[in-house]
């Protein structure tokens, strides 16, 4: 039996540790392959429900203090094989040590093309993906290159917005408006939106700030494409076009551009495992959001469509994928999610 540790790491781990455990009951007539440890440094989270075991990390390990701290969790707990979240860039350098312990280390991606994903100046100034180029954007890290980039842009879109270069989760995103102030905005209950003066008055009053995106803001139908690859090879990508209304739910929808934008991703970038990939349209078509070098948190939609792709990701690297049958994508689905409530831990 291996038995496969996921780290600290988003919440989806949870869905997908479930998912894992759905597809090797059912390929093993209920005698299991894979036995999952999780940990976390809340006591109480919610992934720990689908895992056979689980543990609490200590808090306030970084780096490669954290690094030592897993080669001893993995050597103390017989960790086969080492599926990282935290300090995922850290511990995929290090998979020779892993290995000389027994550990096999599940990396996306090594660990100065995850730098770079995080970093979204960086990672959209080289690259090369014509079938979906990213939103006309300029970085900006004082206010005298924000002046220079509005004057820019403005004239070009008829909308900009703004967000960090290092975020996730749509953290520190914005549309400018250039109508209402900001109190107009909280009491109008629009979210992601700021005044663009006062924005533009606070940013003034820093003499430089943490690199921001000023954009194009790309008004048409989001794209979250889940996918597997094998040390660049696409082996599967199902995406998801986020509805416009609440309670919509996601279609499954297979269009070429898409998927041929996330097959040159996985060969450019040498991607391994389960990634996800952000698109969205604009004035021009297809465009570019991010690569997201993780599980999203969708999913168990994208999944609802065929193929279980952290079981796929997970069996192919221990297995070879020349093992395993990709299920057929039922394209046209429309998925969703439903919530309920368990007891914590």
């Amino acid at each position: 039996m291996q038995r496969v540790w996921f780290n600290k790491t988003f919440s989806s781990v949870g869905t997908a540790m479930r998912l894992i455990r759905e597809a090797d009951m059912a390929a093993t007539n209920g005698a299991p392959r894979y036995h999952l440890v999780c940990s976390n440094t809340n006591a109480h989270a919610a992934a720990f429900l689908a895992a056979h075991e689980y543990a609490v990390e200590p808090s306030g390990l970084t780096g490669l203090d954290y690094v030592a701290w897993c080669l001893e969790f993995c050597r103390d707990r017989g960790i086969t094989i080492f599926w990282p979240g935290k300090e995922a860039g850290l511990i995929g350098s290090a998979s020779a040590r892993f290995a000389a312990i027994g550990t096999r280390v599940l990396s996306v991606a090594s660990e100065e093309t995850l730098a770079l994903m995080h970093d979204k100046a960086r990672f959209c100034d080289g690259l090369d993906l014509p079938m979906a180029r990213p939103a006309d954007y300029r970085a900006v890290t004082n206010i005298a290159e924000y002046d220079a980039a509005c004057a820019e842009l403005r004239p070009l879109h008829r909308k900009l917005c703004i967000k960090p270069s290092e975020s996730v989760y749509a953290l520190g995103f914005a549309i400018l408006d250039e109508e209402r102030t900001s109190a107009q905005l909280l009491l109008a209950g629009a979210a992601y939106q700021i005044n663009v003066q006062e924005l533009r008055n606070g940013l003034a009053q820093m003499e430089t700030f943490k690199t921001l995106l000023l954009m194009e803001y790309l008004d048409g139908h989001e794209y979250s494409a889940d996918c597997v690859a094998d040390q660049g090879k696409l082996v599967c990508a199902v995406p998801r076009k986020k509805l416009h209304g609440g309670g919509s739910g996601q279609l499954i929808e297979l269009r070429a551009d898409l998927l041929a934008a996330c097959d040159k991703l996985a060969r450019d970038y040498r991607l391994n495992g389960v990634f996800n990939i952000q698109f969205r349209e604009g004035a021009n078509g297809l465009a570019l959001l991010e690569i997201n070098p993780r599980m999203s948190g969708g999913i168990g939609m994208a999944c609802a469509a065929g193929p279980n792709l952290p079981y796929l990701a997970l069996a192919g690297f221990d297995q070879g994928f020349d093992k395993l049958t990709v299920p057929a994508i039922q394209e046209g689905m429309r998925v969703g999610e439903a919530a309920y409530a368990v007891e914590l831990p």
